[in-house]
């Protein structure tokens, strides 16, 4: 006898389909009966649309791309090689930079960099305001929300200032102890100007965004220069510092020659005619003294000559990809985007509240009552 193998428990039931049917007609049929109440919220849109894209203020970006020689071993080529070459001198000796091009974010971001840039010289496109970037940071506009929100803040300076006698604003800006004003403006800096560095190719591309494309394309072209003066002045400053102290040796050891020389010139001409062996001796003394003098003076003065030479040889070059130039339109998310995406919010948030949130906050209702 064989087991009926196809039998099946009948309290035990296989459900048909575990798939959730979603009835679509029946969901366009309430969106199309609430259709007026969707009219009203996208009227409603459309308003908050417009209040919230007239609100925020345009902003424009500027890009500058840099292609900086990179750091590292200099080529036997170089110009102190060259000088230490002609003067006698052996090779020149290979040092790594401490710091190099990957860095830029870094320098750009600091607060001393971004202190630099507060006494910069703008003008806007218009011609109205000429001033430095600390005082143009206090003309750029803000949205409504903004000043609602930096409200407490400035209640509270107000009354401060009442009780505390007024600083001078004009001294020099001390970065190791910066006003609660000078941190805030830094900071709107920072995330204005910033700096990007593809450690492939060494591209470092500084990109500046403000409200006024010609102060931005100012400020832009700016951080350029001071960047690479920083990293200019980083490179050349040891040799610089060799430099000066072989200046100094330099005319110690001048002197020292000078002064040995004149002695026995001296020597020599008083006692020309004496043919003593004592004065023999000390005119040989006095010129073996001239002579090594002569010697230090010389390798100092080769030294030297290879130093300055290589005060150029450190400098680095930098080569502008894409210069700074002034933005035609403004960057950012467009006010018509702005205005479509608040309408579409707005429509989307009236047919979610309809079809599920309505049913869920009475259902809630009635479970608190």
């Amino acid at each position: 006898m064989t087991e009926n193998k196809s039998y099946q428990n009948p309290d035990v039931q296989e459900p048909e389909n575990d798939s959730i049917e979603i009835d679509w007609m029946g969901i366009l049929h309430k969106i199309i009966d609430i259709r007026k109440t969707l009219y009203k919220a996208a009227g409603i849109g459309v308003v908050l649309g417009i209040i919230i894209a007239l609100s925020i203020p345009k902003q424009y970006t500027v890009t500058v791309t840099l292609s900086p020689e990179m750091g590292g071993d200099k080529a036997s080529g170089g110009l102190a090689s060259l000088a230490s070459s002609f003067l006698g001198g052996g090779a020149t000796s290979n040092s790594n930079d401490a710091l190099n091009v990957t860095l830029a974010p870094d320098i750009v971001a600091s607060t001393p960099f971004v202190l630099e840039l507060f006494n910069t010289r703008v003008q806007t496109l218009d011609g109205e305001l000429d001033t430095t970037l600390v005082a143009y940071l206090d003309e750029q506009k803000q949205p409504w929300w903004g000043y609602i929100k930096a409200a407490p803040g400035l209640a509270i300076g107000i009354i401060k200032s009442l009780f505390t006698e007024e600083t001078d604003t004009t001294a020099t800006l001390n970065p190791f102890q910066l006003t609660e004003k000078e941190a805030t403006k830094v900071e709107g800096l920072r995330k204005a100007i910033t700096a990007d560095v593809d450690k492939k190719t060494a591209m470092t591309t500084i990109t500046v965004t403000l409200q006024d494309p010609k102060v931005t394309a100012i400020v832009a072209d700016s951080v350029v220069t001071k960047l690479q003066q920083y990293i200019i002045d980083y490179r050349i400053k040891k040799a610089k510092e060799d430099c000066a102290y072989l200046e100094e040796l330099y005319k110690e050891r001048q002197q020292e020659y000078y002064d040995a020389q004149s002695k026995y010139a001296h020597y020599f001409d008083t006692n020309r005619n004496i043919a003593f062996q004592s004065v023999r001796a000390e005119q040989e003394r006095l010129q073996n003294d001239m002579n090594l003098a002569y010697q230090v003076y010389s390798q100092v003065a080769q030294q030297l000559q290879v130093a300055r030479a290589k005060i150029q040889e450190e400098k680095p070059v930098f080569a502008v990809v894409e210069p700074a130039t002034i933005p035609l339109l403004p960057s950012g998310t467009s006010r018509k985007t702005i205005l479509i995406g608040i309408v579409f919010f707005t429509i989307c948030c009236t047919i979610i509240w309809n079809l599920f949130g309505s049913s869920y906050w009475n259902q809630i209702k009635k479970g608190l009552k």
